[in-house]
């Protein structure tokens, strides 16, 4: 059985005060790692939440921008979808237009998953960029500095949905999984334990869509192939939440605008 999980929480009035939140959150992250280890790789993840957060990144108006050491930054993605870098669904393109295309980062420091090749192939390929890039041996497993997920009304993160055979992926760093709930679509995804090796991950989840999930996630019975998020149990022992008011409707009070924590919640065979 894997150690307890502490996960903390903080809770924002709306999507604004939830981006600014979101964005300081990165930037400090970034800053802190750069101090530490001269460099900061992490791995994002698309939607329409983070997106707003891409964009106060990207905005020269905004003190965030001149703050991130752009030069010190390797950028990789938690999933993809299996569509062209210029699709619409592009978890990529949707990245690039928000904030890649405003800021300074070196092009060889963009680590894309190739979601325009063969779904199998895809995801070998994006092995092949992270065990190069962490220079990985054996069965060793990437850490990065920073993974930011998000949460599907259906308990999915990453992509990670229920009942799909991703869940059941321990030996690889990337999978392709099916999809059939998601435009019967081939996806390509960071595995949950490579996800859980990162020395930091947060979920950001906002909309009173997820109340309930949230709830179920956190703090209800383990069902790991329901509710995959619950699969997500860094190594680090704490796990945090970036939500907003109607998110978190369901949970104990945060109290102000700082950290709560949530109880702790059982390990089964999975996690």
């Amino acid at each position: 059985m894997s150690q307890p999980l502490k996960i903390l929480y903080c809770v924002e009035p709306d999507d604004e005060a939830l981006g600014r939140r979101a964005a300081q959150h990165f930037v400090e992250m970034v800053e802190e790692t750069v101090d530490a280890r001269g460099r900061a790789r992490i791995a994002i993840s698309g939607g329409s939440t983070p997106k707003a957060t891409f964009a106060l990144l990207g905005d020269s108006n905004q003190p965030w921008k001149a703050r991130m050491p752009w030069d010190r930054l390797e950028l990789y993605w938690v999933d993809e979808r299996c569509v062209p870098p210029d699709h619409a669904d592009s978890n990529y393109r949707m990245t690039r237009e928000a904030m890649l295309d405003h800021v300074p980062i070196p092009p060889e420091n963009i680590h894309r998953m190739e979601g325009e090749l063969a779904p199998e192939a895809g995801a070998a390929r994006y092995e092949s960029e992270l065990r190069n890039t962490f220079r990985l041996e054996g069965a060793e497993l990437p850490s990065f500095d920073l993974i930011a997920l998000g949460m599907g009304p259906d308990g999915h993160t990453a992509s990670l949905f229920p009942h799909t055979p991703a869940l059941d992926n321990i030996t690889s760093l990337v999978t392709a999984n099916h999809v059939e709930t998601q435009k019967d679509a081939w996806r390509l995804t960071l595995t949950w334990p490579v996800i859980n090796q990162a020395r930091s991950v947060f979920f950001l989840i906002e909309g009173a869509d997820k109340a309930q999930i949230l709830k179920d996630v956190f703090t209800g019975t383990r069902d790991t192939d329901r509710l995959p998020s619950q699969l997500i149990r860094p190594v680090s022992g704490i796990l945090s939440l970036i939500l907003d008011r109607e998110a978190a409707d369901l949970l104990p009070p945060a109290g102000g605008r700082g950290w709560a924590e949530l109880p702790q919640i059982q390990a089964d065979n999975k996690a």
